[in-house]
């Protein structure tokens, strides 16, 4: 809930509202006469990126506190993922068997969403980036437990909308990647990947590294599905060539289903030690 703080000066909300039923004038109409929060033109200057970056970071980071959201479990995944039911539609045979992906990110964020209800509902919420496919399996899921779920989209050149199963008053758009990602990791209590593509890859290995260089508290970290990552991604080459050390790779686990996903969390070592992010701080 958004509580107004008791002071003397005029409510800036005031002002703008004032500003709609002034006089029309050649003064008036002029640009230069907007309230400056309130002029658009010149909010989207280059000169003020600075402030655009902020706002995109205050606005989701005071929404969720305002709805008591203390920390979260992470889903990443793939948009092109179809449900299950869908699979005929996939572009190709690949897509088509990942949609056994789509029903175990439902169950999965069902499952840790009745969890997370039985102690109050304001920990481990499901967070995804609140696109399609996988994204809209984990706020399916959350919604179907009737627990609430975080979307954070962000706008793309080809048209895009959340997904219908966000929680409204949890559903945040971006302009900046790199915003986005702090807030998917600023309250991690964990994070689960989910096949994907660049965006997926972008998002796994910026959140290892985060890990890997202790910018980060070290959270549980699955990816589901060995098959398709140990195809697209030889591990232990990296381990081999030195460029990783042989212990990066405990960093993270496999599994296969929302069941083995649950066991390992609660069976992850150094469980209870202080999560989430800390980029910056």
């Amino acid at each position: 809930m958004n509580e107004q703080r008791n002071h003397p000066f005029r409510d800036s909300s005031q002002d703008r509202e004032t500003a709609s039923h002034i006089p029309v004038t050649p003064q008036t109409q002029a640009p230069s006469y907007r309230l400056a929060f309130a002029d658009e033109d010149f909010m989207c200057r280059d000169e003020l990126r600075p402030v655009r970056l902020q706002l995109e970071l205050l606005k989701p980071e005071m929404g969720m506190n305002e709805a008591g959201v203390n920390s979260t479990i992470v889903l990443f995944g793939g948009a092109r993922i179809p449900e299950p039911a869908n699979k005929g539609s996939a572009k190709t045979e690949t897509l088509a068997e990942l949609s056994k992906y789509y029903e175990e990110a439902r169950r999965f964020a069902r499952i840790m969403t009745e969890r997370s209800l039985e102690n109050g509902g304001t920990d481990d919420v499901i967070v995804t980036g609140g696109g399609p496919g996988v994204m809209e399996a984990g706020n399916r899921g959350a919604m179907e437990a009737g627990g609430k779920s975080v979307g954070l989209n962000i706008v793309l050149p080809h048209e895009q909308a959340p997904n219908t199963y966000v929680t409204p008053e949890l559903c945040y758009n971006f302009h900046y990647f790199a915003i986005r990602k702090m807030h998917f990791l600023m309250r991690a209590s964990a994070i689960t990947v989910f096949p994907g593509g660049f965006g997926t890859l972008d998002e796994t290995f910026e959140a290892l590294t985060l890990i890997q260089t202790g910018r980060m508290a070290r959270v549980p970290f699955l990816l589901f599905g060995r098959s398709f990552w140990e195809k697209i991604i030889n591990w232990d080459a990296l381990a081999d060539a030195g460029t990783i050390s042989p212990e990066d790779l405990e960093l993270f686990r496999f599994v296969e289903t929302a069941e083995e996903a649950v066991a390992a969390l609660d069976n992850w070592e150094g469980k209870g030690e202080k999560r989430g992010a800390i980029p910056g701080r």
